[in-house]
C-alpha cells in the first residue's frame, strides 16, 4: 500500500502512488515527520484532525461549491509568494487575505481554512525545492484564537500555581511570535468574547504586524467583518455586530479589511452529522 493518502504533497507529486511513496520518503518526513505526526505540519500548530485536509478531500466542499470555486482561484495565486518575498511583485498583485464568515457555526470555515493552509504549505515546500531554496521550517501557522485566549486566562488567574501558569505562558508567547512572523497564518475564530485589554492588545499586535509586513492571513469568524447596522441602532449594546465591536475600535477592523476579501459560507451547522 502506498502513502499518498497520508501526505499533503500527493497532489502534484510524481512519486505519489508508486513504490517510492512510503513513510521513508524524505519529503513525507519533512512535512509530516517519521511517525506522521511531526514535521512542518505539526510545527504549523494544525490540530491533528486537519493535518491531511486539502481542497480536494475537504468534507466541506460538497456543501459549499461556490466557496470552493473562489478558494481554488485564490490558491492559484500562491506561486506569487516567491516573487513577493523577493520584492518583485507589484502591490496590486500581492497575495490577499481572506475573511471566512458565516453567521452559524459548523459550516466548514475552519476546515476550509486548514485546507488553504495546507495548500500554501505544499506550494511553499515544492516551489522552494524547484528553485534550489531551503523550505522554511514554519512557512504556515494555525492559531485557534479561543484556545490562545484560554492560555492567557490560565496564567493571569489569581493564585494560579507556577506549574500551571508557566506552561500556559510559554505556549501563549510562542504562539504570539509565530502568528506575527509566519509567512501565512490562519487566525481561527477571531470573534473572541469579553477579551481583556491585555489580550486584545496582543491580538491587535498580531494583526498590525501582519498587515504592516504584507503577510497574507486567513480569518474565520461568526461575526461579520463590517455590519450594515448603523452604530446608533445597535441594540443590545453588548452584542457584537461586527469586528470593530470585538476589537473595541474601528481602526484595527479597517486594517483587517485592507486587501482582504470576504467569503461567506451558507447553510446550517453540519457538526456531528458526518462520519
Amino acid at each position: 500500500m502506498t502513502n499518498e493518502r497520508n501526505c499533503v504533497l500527493a497532489n502534484g507529486c510524481k512519486a505519489a502512488g508508486t513504490s517510492a511513496c512510503n513513510r521513508q520518503c524524505p519529503h513525507f518526513i519533512a512535512l509530516h515527520g517519521a511517525t506522521g505526526n511531526g514535521g512542518r505540519s505539526a510545527a504549523a500548530g494544525l490540530p491533528r484532525e486537519y493535518r491531511l485536509t486539502t481542497l480536494a478531500n475537504s468534507p466541506a466542499r460538497a456543501d459549499q461549491p461556490a466557496v470552493y470555486k473562489s478558494v481554488e482561484n485564490y490558491v492559484k495565486t500562491f506561486e506569487r509568494q516567491f516573487e513577493q518575498t523577493e520584492g518583485y511583485i507589484e502591490p496590486a498583485d500581492r497575495i490577499k487575505s481572506l475573511y471566512l464568515y458565516s453567521a452559524n457555526s459548523g459550516t466548514g470555515k475552519t476546515t476550509t481554512a486548514a485546507a488553504i493552509l495546507n495548500e500554501w504549505l505544499r506550494v511553499h515546500y515544492s516551489g522552494s525545492l524547484r528553485r534550489g531554496l531551503t523550505p522554511s521550517l514554519r512557512p504556515v501557522y494555525f492559531l485557534d484564537v479561543n484556545e490562545w485566549q484560554n492560555d492567557y486566562n490560565e496564567f493571569n488567574r489569581p493564585r494560579v500555581p507556577d506549574s500551571v501558569a508557566e506552561p500556559a505562558a510559554d505556549r501563549y508567547y510562542r504562539a504570539l511570535e509565530a502568528a506575527k512572523t509566519a509567512p501565512f497564518v490562519v487566525l481561527d475564530d477571531i470573534g473572541v468574547r469579553s477579551p481583556s485589554d491585555g489580550f486584545r492588545g496582543d491580538l491587535h499586535g498580531i494583526i498590525n504586524a501582519r498587515v504592516t509586513n504584507q503577510l497574507p492571513t486567513i480569518y474565520t469568524s461568526n461575526i461579520p467583518l463590517k455590519s450594515d447596522v448603523e452604530p446608533r441602532k445597535r441594540v443590545p449594546a453588548n452584542k457584537p455586530y461586527d469586528i470593530a465591536d470585538v476589537f473595541g475600535e474601528g481602526r484595527l477592523a479597517d486594517r483587517v479589511r485592507d486587501l482582504c476579501r470576504v467569503i461567506e459560507f451558507e447553510g446550517e451547522s453540519k457538526r456531528g452529522l458526518r462520519r
